[in-house]
């Protein structure tokens, strides 16, 4: 069937009317959280690409700079975010969020998600497909995509790298969640015990590096015989956004298949929302939840596994 593009312009409009309603989007807050869509948005950038300035957030996401800066200011009067001004340019500032931000993402993240399942969980199996389906064809005929060449590499482990990543993970996670220094002992523990008892045909470390400088790590080791395990993924600020964090989750559950195992497991903390992001996108489901105190921090564990 051809349409006219008066009629084209009708359906798209008629789809967005359709679509808007039926996510909710024309209330004033997105679902049951208090964030508008804008906010919601704004807080997805910042917990997927810490450090960006905030003009660079309002040029992405198309807002008016009055309407942005309101945003920032009420963020910053509750807590959820720290603002530093760049060196190059004084007047603008660059944004990241506080562990009480990505907290707040992460319970919107969840009501998000849980939103959609409920969604989905009323249509049949093929009408889900469908639907889903649909979604990628519309991304995928509207979305200019950026083409970024390779600008990272990964390589083995070697001499030298163990200290790097206690040194790393520890400065990081101290910065960015204000964890103590007993997270930098469990780090050593475990880079002193993947050194000690390294077995090369069940066991691996990936290095990620630009320019030839280290920006990221992860961890295969062995749990069973059949079960891998992941652990310290990590990608230094820099080098976020480069894809970095995926490739090296992809690489780990190659790693795990190559060396013959059926099923892999890791665990992370819900407030570590980018990571669990890449988990969840890599074919990775949430088994188990425990809330515990650790790093001089009230925390929620989370146990994910995924088939081989």
């Amino acid at each position: 069937m051809s349409l006219s593009p008066t009629d084209q312009i009708a359906a798209v409009r008629a789809f967005n009317r359709f679509y808007t309603r039926r996510l909710g989007v024309l209330d004033q807050h997105l679902g049951q959280s208090p964030f508008s869509l804008s906010e919601a948005r704004v807080l997805y950038e910042l917990a997927h690409r810490d450090g960006l300035a905030a003009k660079e957030i309002g040029t992405e996401l198309g807002l008016d700079p009055g309407y942005l800066s309101r945003i920032v200011q009420a963020f910053d009067d509750k807590g959820l975010i720290t603002r530093k001004p760049l060196p190059a340019d004084r007047r603008q500032y660059q944004l990241s969020l506080t562990a009480k931000g990505r907290q707040a993402f992460a319970k919107l993240n969840l009501g998000s998600q849980n939103e959609v399942a409920s969604m989905l969980a009323g249509l049949s199996a093929d009408d889900a497909i469908r639907l889903t389906q649909a979604m990628s064809t519309i991304e995928a005929v509207l979305e200019q995509r950026r083409s970024q060449p390779a600008s990272f590499v990964l390589r083995s482990h070697r001499v030298g790298d163990m200290g790097w990543v206690i040194s790393r993970q520890a400065a990081a996670y101290a910065a960015d969640y204000n964890w103590d220094i007993s997270y930098e002992a469990l780090v050593a523990e475990i880079c002193a015990q993947f050194i000690k008892n390294y077995d090369a045909a069940r066991e691996h470390c990936w290095i990620a590096e630009v320019g030839g400088e280290p920006v990221g790590s992860i961890f295969l080791v062995k749990a069973t015989d059949e079960i891998a395990k992941l652990r310290l993924l990590q990608v230094e600020k820099q080098a976020r956004g480069l894809g970095v964090g995926r490739a090296l989750v992809e690489q780990c559950i190659r790693g795990a298949r190559e060396r013959g195992y059926s099923r892999m497991t890791l665990w992370t903390q819900s407030i570590l929302v980018a990571a669990r992001g890449i988990y969840q996108s890599s074919g990775f489901r949430l088994v188990k939840e425990e809330k515990h105190h650790s790093f001089g921090a009230d925390l929620t564990g989370e146990t994910w596994e995924r088939e081989l």
